[in-house]
Formats: structure tokens, C-alpha cells, sequence
């Protein structure tokens, strides 16, 4: 039967023993937490993508107040978020919470009195750690949506502006003799097919050729008619979504069957490799990758800095809500489980709006005419 120093996220063997001689105790004791609440976290099913950034930001929290958890105070807390939020770049107040988040977390599992680490640290340090976040000094999750308010859906116009640009920019790279045409021309195809499906980033760069099939309600669509999405986001300590998106753009067929049958194959991707984006550099193209390139394109066309990656997937369902689709087909189309998050994604224009009381009016005049007429 194993001992309890085998356990995940229990006190090693060597930090409980009496006549343990530790050259850092400090260094090693915090150490062995990290690496328990590491082992803790993965025991519950939890992915690297999720863990990581946690760690990152303990130890970040560790360097800010230059001492160790078991003298860690409320205090500290306050002042770690007084100096996130008085940068000059104001941080997100979910990305806040979730530094927060984090810092209780592991709070939550040192202080737990199932892994042994507050008598260890008494006897190693006369003292323990404690938790040291609150309600009364971490933010509050108040409403569904914290997003910056600035961010939004692109206009038609705005849209086909950035579009016509990438396509000149493939062109004129091209009469340059640049090579960087090529990569330049698969993130335009790939742009276009994240805004055509509505796919976030990391749906959109870990897409295969063996992604898509047809749509047998739609065969003019051919081989491109449904998306199958298999890196969908994630729920809490689950495993990536799954979905299926049907094509509704016809254009984007034209997209993808140019890039599929004559660009991809210029890039040495190898007889192993299916992904959709390859790399010139690698096999995949990177989310960080598409990003950096977006941010130059939109900030060549004038758009706000606000406007990333992400609104392209704003726009889509803003565009097909505008176009009259039903608002559940839209909902399902992007994966939201309910239909208030696809309501905040949703950013209609004035003119629509206008469209839309102009058509409700010139009804209700008609039916009044109609009734006048019948007396």
C-alpha cells in the first residue's frame, strides 16, 4: 500500500521528518507546495493550459512581497492589485479576478489540513499560512459579461476594408518577390474563414483538411459545407467541445478550395502533417502568429486597437442576426451554451435598427390604412 507521502499534493517524506537537515528550507518548502498543488490539480483532471498560468502567478505573487505563504498576509493582496491596476495598460477585471483566483487557490490547498503542510511549516518556521483572499478585497464577479466595452463587432464596410487589404498586401508582396507572400496569403484565408465560421483563435489554427465535410441540404456547398470543430473552449475542468458549424457564406468556399488545391501544398509540411494553416516553420501555425499579424492589419486600416482576432467571431454573429437568421441557429452555430452569451456578442448596427422600426411602423400604418378602408 503506498504511504501517504505518495499521495498527490501531500508534504514530501524529507520536509516531515524531525531530523531533515534542508540547506533552503524556505526555497524548498515552497518549492514542494508548488509542485503539490501542481500534482493536486492534475489528480482532479485539470489541463497543463489551466495549471500553468496559475503557477505563474503564485510565484509572480511570491517576488511582489519577497516572502514565502506562511507569512503571506491580506495586506499583500491589496497592494499586489493596487500595482496591477495602476500600470499604464489598465488589465481586464476577469483577467484580475483570475490572478486573484489563483492566489486563493493555492491558499485553499496549503491551508488544508488533509496535506499536513501548516504543522510543517510551524515546526520548520513557528508559524502557518493562512488564506488571504476575501470578498472584501478581491473583485466580485458581478455580471456575465467584463469584457472591454470598447470591443465590438466590425461594420460590413469596416470588414470588407481589412479584407481588401490583406488581398493587396498578398499582391503586393508578390510583385516584390518576397517570399512572405505565401504566409501572408494563408492568414488572409485564414481570417476570412474565422470571420465566414465564426471559430476562435485556437479553433481556428488547430483546424485539419479532415475538418470539413459536406452538407447534404447544401451540396452546393461540395466538400466545404460543415466545419467539424474539435478544439472547441473548453469547460471547467473539461475536455475541448466539439461542434459542428454549417457553411452559410458561399464565398467561403471559394476561399478554401483556392488555398486547399493550389497554395497549401507550397508549404513543406510533410507527408504526416494535415494541418489546415502549416508554418514555415513548423507544422502548425500558432495563435500567436495570427494575432500578430491581425494587429498590423488593423492597424494599417485605421481600426480601433480594441478591435482583436476575437471580434472577427463578434462579427459573424452580429452580421447573421442582422441578416435574419434565427437566433438559435446562431447560437448553436458558435457553441454557446446559452443564449445570453450569444446576446452579448451581438452588436447590431443603426442602420439595422432603423430597417427594423421602419419595417414595424410601415406595418402598423398598413393595418391601419386596411381597417380605415373597411368601414
Amino acid at each position: 500500500m503506498s504511504s501517504r507521502g505518495s499521495v498527490s499534493g501531500f508534504v514530501p517524506a524529507l520536509l516531515r521528518a524531525d531530523d531533515s537537515v534542508l540547506l533552503r528550507p524556505e526555497e524548498q518548502v515552497f518549492t514542494a507546495m508548488v509542485d503539490g498543488w501542481r500534482d493536486q490539480q492534475l489528480a482532479r483532471g485539470l489541463n497543463q493550459s489551466t495549471i500553468a498560468p496559475r503557477i505563474r502567478m503564485v510565484t509572480r505573487f511570491q517576488a511582489f512581497t519577497n516572502d514565502y505563504p506562511w507569512a503571506w498576509t491580506a495586506p499583500d493582496v491589496e497592494e499586489f492589485t493596487s500595482e496591477l491596476r495602476t500600470r499604464d495598460h489598465q488589465i481586464a477585471m476577469s483577467t484580475l479576478r483570475a490572478y486573484q483566483s489563483a492566489i486563493r487557490l493555492f491558499c485553499d490547498y496549503i491551508c488544508d489540513p488533509r496535506y499536513q503542510w501548516a504543522p510543517t511549516c510551524e515546526r520548520l518556521f513557528a508559524s502557518h499560512p493562512v488564506q488571504v483572499c476575501f470578498d472584501w478585497n478581491t473583485a466580485v464577479h458581478t455580471s456575465d459579461y467584463e469584457g472591454r466595452p470598447q470591443r465590438r463587432a466590425l461594420t460590413k464596410s469596416e470588414l470588407q476594408r481589412l479584407f481588401d487589404h490583406m488581398d493587396d498586401e498578398v499582391v503586393r508582396l508578390r510583385k516584390a518577390g518576397s517570399k512572405g507572400w505565401l504566409p501572408a496569403l494563408r492568414d488572409a484565408a485564414a481570417f476570412k474563414t474565422a470571420y465566414a465560421y465564426g471559430l476562435r483563435r485556437r479553433e481556428l489554427a488547430m483546424l485539419d483538411l479532415e475538418d470539413f465535410g459536406p452538407n447534404p441540404h447544401a451540396q452546393e456547398f461540395g466538400g466545404h459545407g460543415v466545419i467539424y470543430v474539435r478544439w472547441g473552449k473548453a469547460t471547467k475542468g473539461g475536455t475541448p467541445r466539439r461542434r459542428s458549424v454549417l457553411t452559410v457564406f458561399p464565398w467561403s468556399v471559394g476561399v478554401l478550395d483556392e488555398w486547399v488545391n493550389t497554395y497549401r501544398a507550397l508549404f513543406d509540411t510533410g507527408p504526416r502533417s494535415s494541418a489546415l494553416w502549416p508554418s514555415e516553420r513548423g507544422a502548425r501555425v500558432t495563435t500567436e502568429s495570427l494575432g500578430r499579424r491581425f494587429t498590423r492589419y488593423r492597424a494599417t486600416v485605421g481600426l480601433p486597437e480594441e478591435i482583436g482576432l476575437h471580434c472577427l467571431r463578434h462579427s459573424y454573429v452580429t452580421h447573421l442576426m442582422e441578416d435574419g437568421f434565427d437566433p438559435l441557429f446562431v447560437q448553436q452555430q458558435v457553441g454557446h451554451s446559452h443564449a445570453s452569451t450569444t446576446a452579448i456578442y451581438t452588436s447590431v448596427s443603426s442602420d439595422f435598427k432603423t430597417r427594423t422600426l421602419r419595417k414595424v411602423l410601415d406595418a402598423g400604418i398598413a393595418e391601419a390604412l386596411n381597417k380605415r378602408g373597411t368601414q
